[in-house]
């Protein structure tokens, strides 16, 4: 086991083979074998490939704002670039990236369900979903091309004066912890919508 989980590679595959195990056993104890062919069953898929990105991307966004940047005064100078050198760049990958295929996934759901039109537009019934999903919008937009823009900058992968160097570090905090508070109404409208909450 300690072999396996030392890679993340690894792991993944692990976790993956697992996922197929429980499938089967499931399959095998119920009589509900999962069937590639019929529709459903993609949708379903898509919403756990989407439900999978969403994790991964609102994990590492509250990770920023509530562990790293709370966390930046604390650490003494010399130990920093460890952050803004390996950490923070790594983090940022996946963060940007998560947030595309949270997007993509989302927008391929409602597709295949047939109400991308009315959610976007907020027509009822999808009116919870349809304000999540401008919220995530939003918020993939913001980390797109505020956050990661401005990242650069802050963290020196774009070389620029001390001054603009600040300017960016600031504005990219800001553009961060606003996807935080908007994080909390999308995640709430994303449930509701399944759930007749709202």
């Amino acid at each position: 086991m300690g072999a396996i989980l030392q890679s993340l590679n690894r792991t993944i595959i692990a976790g993956i083979v697992l996922l197929v195990v429980i499938v089967l056993v499931v399959g095998q104890a119920t009589g509900a074998w999962v069937n590639v062919s019929s529709h459903a069953w993609w949708t379903f898929f898509m919403r756990w490939l989407h439900v999978l990105s969403g994790v991964m991307w609102i994990g590492l966004l509250w990770y920023f704002n509530f562990v790293q940047t709370p966390s930046m005064p604390k650490i003494p100078d010399e130990h920093k670039p460890a952050i803004s050198k390996v950490i923070a760049p790594a983090a940022l990958f996946w963060f940007r990236w998560a947030a595309l295929a949270t997007i993509v996934t989302g927008l391929l759901l409602a597709t295949m369900n047939q109400y991308l039109a009315q959610a976007l537009s907020l027509q009822r019934p999808f009116t919870a979903i349809g304000i999540g999903m401008w919220l995530g919008l939003v918020m993939a937009f913001n980390v797109w091309f505020i956050i990661w823009p401005n990242q650069k900058k802050a963290l020196g992968i774009v070389q620029v004066a001390a001054e603009e160097k600040a300017a960016a570090a600031k504005k990219a905090g800001l553009t961060s912890r606003l996807n935080t508070l908007l994080s909390i109404p999308m995640l709430y409208c994303m449930v509701a919508q399944q759930n007749g909450g709202l």
